[in-house]
């Protein structure tokens, strides 16, 4: 399978009007971003909507494969919720892949409170596919 990939991506796509735009950062092993959630996005009252929070977790172990200039279908995430993300403040999302054969690639990511504590984890695998033109 090919993607074309032109941008439009819901988390980092620049193209998406409706998107979050988000960058992201590596180093090593690991790749992350900061996003501070908008009222936009809550579910509860002034908590971060869960399915945004699975999206973004997903997004970033995407994002760490592309960094090692692999892209990936995910096959399988399981997402646990810790505790909830408050609109407003900023939370860190970062991913490192565990474990790699043959096509499949094993990645964990997880979701930081602005002090620290762990609001959610996720594990996921992705299909390795073949990437077309990025434009």
């Amino acid at each position: 399978m090919e993607i074309n990939y032109q941008h439009h991506c819901f988390v980092c796509g620049e193209k998406n009007q409706a998107g979050l735009k988000l960058k992201f950062s590596h180093a090593e092993d690991k790749v992350w971003t900061t996003y501070i959630p908008s009222a936009a996005y809550e579910g509860y009252p002034g908590i971060l909507h869960g399915g945004i929070t699975s999206t973004l977790l997903d997004e970033v172990m995407s994002q760490c494969l592309h960094v090692q200039g692999l892209a990936g279908l995910t096959a399988r995430l399981e997402v646990r919720f810790k505790q909830s993300i408050p609109i407003g403040k900023p939370v860190i999302f970062e991913a490192r892949m565990i474990k790699r054969k043959g096509t499949l690639v094993d990645l964990e990511a997880k979701a930081l409170l602005e002090d620290g504590q762990l609001a959610a984890t996720a594990l996921g695998r992705f299909m390795l596919i073949e990437m077309g033109v990025i434009e």
